[in-house]
């Protein structure tokens, strides 16, 4: 699968009561949809995924899967403490035709590797990539799970056939760079691509095997008689293209460095409420406009550090609220922000509005 490019960190909508809001979510992936971005990552961080149990998980996965565009590609964060539980959220993943897994670090017993060294982390991943039905993108954030994923077992895991990729949180450009140059031995594989050389996802494969003629039935149709739709367009692969273990910077005050550095990509926070801001920075540096690509970043550093950095979940979720994007309130334990709060936010979001 191709990862690169601008990926939306999508939130999870709550009712004020907690209760997971489905329907605020299915139009929050509809939004995205028609953004630039290359693809939406679903139960990630700023998707409070370990605020929701085992079922609410899926009903997100199962939601969001239904609302978003078959363009889009899509990861699914799965990561569960044990491998056992990581894997069955990953076979749902698969079922529902998502394109990879997104797998954080354990966290819990990180004082134990200490003791065990890198072998506990090497065979969590490897034990998961050997039955895992979907690729698997690493997610190192050491701001929340205290652990720092090594650069040098990066560099092992990638050579693993289903490892193809590695979310750094970190925002340490040095770091990113230093896992590009690890990891470039890994082997290279082929990957369908549009004809504008866009990932080529697994929804659009499914679309192709679909048959040529789609059937309203009676019943939709309020007691008229059932009659046969003309088909969407299809979407053809006609070319592929290789590539390596891929880098996605997971830091916006950070993203243009990181680019630099060799990441292909990048999920960001950001990219919930501002999507065109960030695909902005992308696109400038894709076209070898730095001189662009450097105004691009400045604008977004004082959002990406207090919204983002400084209030986490509640300022990002408040951040969507003013951009035309649902947010709401976050799951207790975290508290909306107050008034103050809220004011800022809206002033160093002033200059992002999409």
């Amino acid at each position: 699968m191709l990862l690169e490019g601008i990926f939306t960190a999508a939130t999870t909508p709550f009712y004020p009561d907690g209760r997971v809001y489905l329907k605020k979510l299915e139009q929050n992936m509809e939004h995205y949809s028609r953004t630039p971005v290359s693809g939406l990552v679903v139960l990630g961080s700023t998707g409070e995924a370990v605020m929701l149990s085992d079922e609410e998980s899926r009903e997100v996965l199962r939601a969001a899967r239904g609302a978003a565009s078959a363009e889009k590609v899509l990861l699914a964060g799965v990561a569960r403490e044990s491998m056992t539980e990581t894997l069955r959220l990953a076979e749902f993943a698969a079922e529902q035709q998502y394109d990879a897994i997104l797998v954080r670090t354990p966290s819990f017993y990180t004082p134990q590797y200490a003791v065990s060294g890198a072998l506990g982390i090497l065979t969590y991943y490897r034990a998961l990539a050997d039955r895992s039905p979907l690729p698997i993108v690493l997610y190192s954030i050491p701001k929340f799970t205290h652990y720092d994923l090594p650069v040098e077992v990066i560099a092992e895991l990638a050579q693993h056939p289903n490892i193809i990729g590695l979310k750094d949180s970190s925002g340490n450009v040095k770091r990113i760079a230093e896992v590009v140059t690890a990891t470039s031995s890994a082997a290279r594989r082929e990957v369908m691509v549009t004809p504008t050389f866009a990932a080529f996802t697994n929804r659009m494969l499914l679309e192709l095997d679909m048959s040529p003629v789609d059937f309203v039935s009676a019943d939709a149709l309020s007691g008229a008689t059932a009659i046969a739709a003309p088909p969407a367009p299809k979407v053809k692969a006609m070319r592929k293209k290789e590539v390596g273990f891929q880098v996605l910077a997971g830091s916006a005050e950070h993203l243009l460095p990181s680019f630099d550095a060799g990441a292909s990509g990048a999920v960001l926070a950001l990219a919930a409420c501002a999507p065109q801001v960030c695909q902005e920075i992308y696109t400038a540096w894709k076209e070898n406009d730095p001189a662009l690509a450097a105004v691009k970043q400045e604008r977004v550093i004082p959002a990406s550090r207090y919204a983002i950095g400084a209030l986490g979940v509640p300022g990002i979720k408040y951040a969507c609220d003013l951009n035309g994007y649902y947010g709401g309130w976050p799951r207790l334990p975290l508290l909306p922000l107050d008034a103050a709060q809220k004011a800022e936010v809206a002033r160093v979001m002033g200059d992002l509005r999409n």
